[in-house]
């Protein structure tokens, strides 16, 4: 293993040092580097929690500013934050209209955000992603995975909450966007964890893990590898055939998981809007990069979100965080 590490047990703590440090002008840590805050909370706003395991970043830490979370708690590489750590984040980032909690469906996240809401003290609420549509049931959920669709659920729900929607309306919006996201996702190589050190799962020179999680869960087959072409078709006709797309415009997110340069990721990308075009479905907007990544792993995702005109302005609104910035 060759990997910028001090010592195995410090990475987590070192990295959100620097991240802080880094970003100070957007966010700064909370006692303990239990989570990492907005720097500037907005009175009288919804606040907005997230969080994971770390080895997915920028999730959740890197989008945490104006237009998007208020707070994101870090566990351990791929293992879920504690209650406590959520439970004190909220108290700090809750100014009176309540918490929304975006929770990836993973059993340790479900349950230990769970806990965490029930020993906090003001209203909490909590929507739960699960765009992953490669496989009903993996080694951490009871139903679909929630992966790069959280971007998605929290920049547009992070936007209607800086413009003042309320609780419930940021709960039946997160719930919304969440139904019309899917995604799957590609491994070419594996990923490896430093206490570990070592590769998670062997993948052949010429093989792929076709709809891989992002902590290198088992997809729907291990398989030769193919053309991108090939790989684009078969995401994209899934994804199609389990969302009603006719007549919709759609966000094209295409996300690296760590180890895949911007050259393939944008080949992929127009890859995979030949393919959306080629079924009349219009492109209205556009991501492309690693954003909700696998530490190192070779590989990505797609993820396809129907938009409305409502969605389209909550996407283009401005946003400002150490992952994502655009607008004023």
């Amino acid at each position: 293993m060759k990997k910028f590490v001090n010592a195995v047990d410090t990475v987590l703590t070192e990295s959100l040092d620097g991240f802080a440090a880094a970003h100070a002008d957007i966010v700064q840590l909370g006692g303990g580097h239990k989570f990492v805050r907005r720097k500037s909370l907005k009175p009288g706003k919804v606040a907005l929690l997230s969080g994971g395991g770390t080895g997915h970043e920028p999730l959740h830490a890197g989008f945490v500013g104006a237009g998007m979370l208020d707070a994101a708690c870090p566990g351990q590489i791929f293992t879920s934050p504690t209650p406590d750590q959520m439970a004190e984040a909220m108290a700090e980032i809750d100014t009176g209209a309540g918490t929304l909690l975006i929770v990836k469906n993973y059993e340790g996240d479900l349950m230990n955000f769970e806990m965490a809401a029930e020993i906090a003290e003001g209203r909490v609420e909590r929507v739960v992603v699960n765009d992953d549509l490669a496989v009903e049931d993996s080694l951490y959920t009871i139903g679909r995975r929630g992966v790069a669709g959280t971007l998605v659920v929290e920049k547009l729900v992070g936007a209607a909450a800086e413009r003042g929607a309320d609780l419930d309306a940021l709960k039946a919006l997160g719930e919304g966007v969440n139904a019309a996201t899917r995604s799957m996702g590609v491994a070419l190589t594996s990923c490896t964890v430093p206490a570990a050190g070592k590769p998670m799962f062997e993948l052949g020179a010429d093989e792929m893990e076709f709809g891989v999680g992002i902590h290198g869960e088992p997809g729907r087959r291990r398989e030769k590898l193919r053309s991108a072409d090939s790989i684009a078709e078969e995401i994209v006709a899934a994804i199609a055939g389990d969302l009603s797309l006719a007549k919709t415009p759609v966000l094209l997110f295409v996300n690296g998981f760590g180890g895949t340069p911007s050259m393939e990721l944008y080949l992929m990308y127009n890859a995979a809007r030949r393919m959306l075009e080629a079924r009349g479905i219009v492109v209205a907007r556009s991501l492309v990069g690693s954003y909700v990544t696998s530490l190192d792993m070779a590989g990505c995702s797609i993820t396809v979100t129907a938009l409305g005109d409502d969605l389209v302005a909550l996407w283009d609104a401005p946003v400002h965080t150490a992952a994502l910035r655009w607008g004023a």
